[in-house]
């Protein structure tokens, strides 16, 4: 039996090495998917668990979805050397594993408040198979308290097993940027590390030890661990509202955001941030709606929070009324729009509170008619296709009579798109080019019948 509240460094690592120590990760998604190869990669048995059954049986086949080559590789390495198999089976994971991992996502309802139920079904899963000896770790984005109140309780009662003398409990969240998770957790960043007491903290610290070059920090309860996670995102959320503010001025200046914001970033305190549609994805405006919700029970004031919560969620209507002005500059009469991106961010196909949702339905509501949302990652979408538009990986088929294109998520591939293109894939003879995400790289220079303007830079139009 192996007990990881007692076992030593060095018989750790030789366990892991020689493929003895075996995990289950509970959560295929995009963080589930790189732990998986992080693990499988550093030598251990791995178990993925994922309630969906197709995702079971294609990750079971070797489809896995992931942009990273090292996550796929290992993955099918696993398949091929059996030492991974993936499952809906997350009780008998759980006695087969020493080591429980949790990645499912808490997520916000229509009243903003978090949704703990897949958290809740994972936990109760793996009581039930949990041993004496075993370790759990929560890498899940949490609002603080999450793991003493909620994780605590619930594992013991399903197990009957007490945590710090019979299992350990531990949090550290996830810290990775898709598309580079394997190296943001293997070289980029340090672990941080939170116990439920002294035993839990030091075996999640000698395991991750094991992988993270750069160290572990260690923190003196979970709670300081959750909030750290959630502060990094409320971070980034204020700062991209500061990033849109200032586009605007620049914009109502006739200046080019992305010029000053350069020229501003050479001093080393100075770190702008890049403007755009709003900010979308699970992570960012969820964790800031954690904190929101957490000061205002304590009755604390977060103003600042809240204001850059409200700036970033009201870009989506400000980009479309820079579409009806410019339509309007530029004298269109029959606009006919298309929607470049429909992910939050480039290079993903993760659409989760992307701000294009908002982009899309506001065109509607102004009466605008959408030609196509174009998408080189997103292949299906139900609430695009519940509006009647189409959507297609095809960027000719989009353009192919739009006389607007609106550019909404920094996709790789539209940096490569010269200004004239559209005009020439439109087959219009006037094309408006409405850039929120600023990655049209010789906007400068249209070609005649062209207006091109960006969130943070002026009109310019030749007829």
């Amino acid at each position: 039996m192996v007990n990881l509240l007692e076992i030593g460094d060095e018989e750790l690592a030789s366990l892991l090495s020689s493929g003895r120590l075996t995990l289950s990760i509970y959560g295929l998604g995009y963080v589930g998917l790189s732990l998986v190869a992080v693990w499988l990669r550093a030598g251990a048995r791995v178990i993925g668990v994922d309630v969906n059954p197709q995702k079971v049986a294609e990750i079971s086949r070797g489809i896995v979805d992931s942009y990273e080559k090292a996550v796929v590789e290992a993955i099918n390495r696993g398949l091929k050397e059996e030492k991974f198999k993936a499952t809906l089976d997350g009780v008998q994971a759980a006695r087969e594993s020493h080591v429980k991992i949790v990645t499912v996502p808490v997520s916000l309802d229509e009243n903003k408040k978090p949704v703990f139920k897949a958290l809740r079904e994972a936990l109760r899963t793996i009581g039930g198979g949990l041993k004496r000896g075993d370790l759990v770790i929560i890498e899940s984005s949490v609002p603080v308290g999450t793991t003493s109140n909620l994780a605590k309780p619930l594992l013991e009662e399903v197990s009957k097993l007490k945590v710090e003398k019979d299992f350990g409990l531990a949090y550290s969240p996830e810290r990775i940027y898709i598309g580079r998770a394997v190296k943001d957790i293997e070289e980029n960043y340090p672990k941080i590390i939170a116990g439920i007491g002294e035993k839990s903290l030091k075996a999640a610290t000698k395991l991750y030890r094991l992988v993270a070059r750069k160290g572990v920090i260690q923190l003196p309860t979970p709670e300081y661990a959750e909030l750290e996670k959630l502060l990094e995102g409320v971070y980034r959320d204020v700062n991209i509202a500061l990033a849109n503010q200032l586009a605007l001025l620049c914009r109502a200046l006739g200046l080019d955001y992305d010029k000053v914001r350069e020229a501003a970033n050479s001093q080393p305190f100075c770190h702008l941030h890049k403007p755009g549609a709003g900010v979308g994805g699970a992570c960012i405006p969820v964790y800031s709606i954690f904190v929101q919700n957490m000061a205002r029970n304590l009755g604390v004031k977060l103003n600042l929070v809240e204001e850059g919560r409200r700036i970033n969620d009201e870009m989506s209507r400000i980009v479309t009324d820079i579409v009806k002005e410019s339509v309007e500059k530029a004298g269109l009469k029959k606009p006919v729009i298309a929607i470049l991106g429909l992910a939050f961010r480039g290079g993903i196909d993760d659409t989760r509170y992307s701000p294009a949702y908002k982009v899309i339905e506001n065109l509607l509501e102004y009466g605008y008619a959408i030609r196509a949302v174009q998408d080189p990652y997103v292949k299906k979408d139900n609430r695009v296709a519940g509006l009647g538009i189409e959507l297609t990986n095809s960027l000719e088929k989009a353009l192919r009579g739009a006389n607007v294109v609106v550019i909404v998520t920094d996709h790789p591939e539209y940096k490569k798109i010269g200004i004239k293109q559209f005009k020439e894939l439109s087959g219009k003879s006037e094309v408006l080019v409405v850039d929120a995400r600023h990655v049209i790289e010789d906007w400068e220079n249209p070609p005649r019948g062209v207006l091109y303007t960006g969130v943070g830079r002026p009109f310019i139009f030749k007829v």
